[in-house]
């Protein structure tokens, strides 16, 4: 049986109940993600952002950086957004609300992002949110970075997957018999396309990262499918992830990473 995909409105709650911890479990964004907003989507200094599901940050401190501002942060977790404020300041407008139902003036947004965020909201209204956000010209992109790349091998998978197997999945594990989320290029870009965007683009994005058994444990207490767990079958199952780490792997865990990138354009 295909297991149960865990509901967006449920989801979205999953990820702010150690904003710390998750900061610093999870490893970010490639380089490359960032070198196409510059030289694809004209990211520099004084372009109006807005960012979808920014969770702790770790792509808005990457766009600051850059330039980007103002900046606007949708984030629908009170957790979360008190995160991001404390850790930014007055240099981003933080807002408490799912996108759905965010209002944001028409045609007032440079660029509207989103890092490995996207899959929790509704494609279609909040493809419609964004594209009326952006001022003709603009641009949009959104990107997953993904746990496992299927071009390559990842003992580390295949050896905690039995103790994954019978857990709830996130939408971005995608539809029964498609590619994952962000790897559903024909749908996606079929999306995009129904929403008015053009000068649609993609790119794929290989690289790997390594962590020590804390790390890699609590890089898995950051899942979804885990976090929802209660607290006993949460530890056990982050307990068994540890020592497989630990045991069978020397307490480092290197593991393929791949960021699939998606760009497009509001016409002109």
């Amino acid at each position: 049986m295909r297991p149960e995909i865990i509901e967006p409105h449920e989801g979205r709650g999953l990820f702010g109940s150690d904003p710390r911890s998750y900061d610093a479990a999870r490893p970010g964004h490639p380089e490359r993600v960032y070198e196409v907003l510059v030289e694809e989507c004209g990211l520099g200094p004084g372009t109006t952002v807005v960012e979808i599901g920014p969770g702790t940050g770790q792509a808005t401190r990457r766009l600051l950086e850059l330039g980007a501002g103002p900046l606007i942060a949708i984030e629908p977790d009170p957790s979360l957004a008190a995160f991001l404020a404390e850790a930014f300041g007055r240099r981003i407008d933080v807002r408490i609300v799912a996108l759905e139902d965010a209002e944001l003036p028409a045609a007032s947004v440079d660029l509207a992002v989103a890092a490995s965020s996207f899959h929790w909201v509704e494609e279609e209204a909040a493809l419609a949110k964004v594209f009326g956000a952006l001022r003709p010209g603009g641009s949009w992109s959104m990107w997953w970075t993904l746990f496992g790349d299927d071009s390559r091998p990842d003992p580390f998978r295949d050896a905690v997957d039995p103790i994954l197997g019978d857990l709830p999945t996130s939408p971005c594990e995608g539809r029964q018999g498609r590619p994952r989320f962000g790897l559903d290029v024909d749908i996606r870009a079929a999306a995009l396309v129904a929403a008015g965007f053009d000068s649609f683009r993609h790119e794929l994005i290989p690289w790997q990262w390594e962590w020590d058994t804390l790390g890699i444990r609590g890089l898995y207490a950051t899942f979804s499918p885990i976090a929802r767990l209660d607290a006993r079958r949460r530890k056990a199952v982050l307990d068994g992830v540890a020592r497989i780490a630990e045991h069978e792997f020397g307490g480092r865990v290197p593991r393929p990473l791949l960021t699939s990138l998606f760009t497009a354009r509001r016409p002109t």
